[in-house]
């Protein structure tokens, strides 16, 4: 029994028009393989969930597969504004839903517990209940003082990319952590892309790295450098000069569909896009080794 297929199979099967998606990731191990099968097979009417819209959502605003966004905070990490997405915003072509980064995450917790919303201590964030009515106060039955409710969130996909799983969907993660763990356990299916396939033994010998358990995931794709042009902690680094020039590109409509005609629809799958970038561009994202400490898990 596995769960193993290719990441356009598990788009096409897992992922229809009108779903909303959550693409899971917090700098680090960003799924962009994915997004791009999304975009190359033509889903639409998306909802595109996501604490932090990386380029990844402004590619895909772009190649028409969005209705809706719901977001905290949205921007070109380090750099700017997502000019597509805002654009969209502003112009009335987009519907939005904003939180703010607690907000976001106590949505998932919501979903993933299984309840229907969560209470949370007020933040700084308070104009954001003038613009979202799901943003709702409540009275602390205990102590009378009022706290913010915000209403579970039950995505039909996620998607999470991992460094390592085996062919079930036990996955291993380590390094920058964001909010896989939660999307997964909230989301209906989960689709898992990862650097490496690796022993189910592998896993077992680290159980606590494990942060998805394959009982949650609904398919497991060997997608190399799915990341890219953000980093996998021990693979790859991120690539900073494609975000600045993607501050440039997205100027233009004209330059994001030359961008997506030569880099998405024109090649087949992550592998030949990695192989485009070239040697020049591996060399300069290849990272040293780093290695942590042995745990010792003793003997039985």
């Amino acid at each position: 029994m596995t769960k193993l297929v290719s990441l356009k199979e598990a788009i096409s099967k897992f992922v229809s028009d009108g779903d909303v998606v959550y693409a899971a990731g917090f700098t680090h191990l960003i799924p962009f393989a994915a997004g791009h099968e999304i975009i190359r097979q033509g889903k639409k009417n998306l909802t595109l969930a996501r604490a932090t819209p990386d380029l990844i959502y402004d590619q895909m605003v772009a190649a028409g597969c969005a209705k809706k966004v719901i977001f905290s905070y949205m921007g070109n990490p380090g750099v700017g504004s997502l000019r597509i997405v805002r654009a969209a915003i502003e112009k009335g072509e987009l519907e939005w839903e904003e939180y703010s980064h607690f907000g976001m995450i106590t949505r998932l917790q919501a979903g993933a517990s299984g309840l229907p919303f969560l209470p949370m201590n007020q933040t700084g964030a308070t104009d954001l209940e003038k613009s979202n009515p799901l943003i709702k106060r409540v009275t602390d039955p205990y102590s009378g003082k009022e706290v913010i409710t915000v209403p579970a969130l039950n995505p039909d996909v996620a998607i999470v990319h991992v460094q390592r799983a085996d062919k079930n969907g036990n996955a291993h993660l380590w390094g920058i952590v964001g909010e896989q763990k939660e999307v997964a356990f909230a989301a209906k299916k989960v689709i898992l892309t990862a650097e490496e396939i690796v022993d189910e033994a592998v896993i077992r010998s680290d159980p606590n790295r494990t942060l998805i358990p394959g009982f949650i995931v609904s398919a497991v794709c060997h997608e190399p450098h799915s990341a890219h042009p953000s980093y996998a902690q021990g693979y790859y680094d991120r690539d900073n000069e494609f975000y600045l020039g993607w501050d440039k590109l997205s100027e233009s409509v004209e330059t994001v569909k030359q961008y997506l005609d030569e880099w998405v629809y024109g090649v087949k799958d992550r592998a030949e896009y990695w192989q485009k970038l070239g040697a020049e561009k591996h060399e300069k994202l290849k990272v040293t080794k780093r290695m942590s400490e042995p745990v010792d898990y003793g003997n039985y």
